[in-house]
């Protein structure tokens, strides 16, 4: 997953966190479970930068039945 950030505040950050909430999903469109991971953001981002990262997110095999998918649905920011 590819996210760009883009720092429009008055000073840099300098670290914070990325959190992705990936769904799985069944067959009928039920979410059955949301799996979170947190990465580390492409710090530090100077004012009125913007920077892109690319994550690998995964889920483990036994998480996904057959006929289920994954689907990374949100994702939050948290700046320091």
């Amino acid at each position: 997953m590819t996210v760009a950030f883009h720092n429009t505040g008055g000073s840099a950050v300098r670290s914070g966190t990325i959190t992705f909430a990936t769904h799985v999903i069944g067959a009928l469109g039920v979410d059955w479970a949301t799996i979170e991971s947190t990465e580390k953001l492409p710090a530090p981002i100077e004012a009125g930068a913007r920077k892109e990262k690319t994550w690998t997110v995964c889920v483990e095999a036994w998480r996904v039945p057959l006929g289920m998918r994954v689907e990374t649905r949100d994702v939050a920011v948290r700046w320091e």
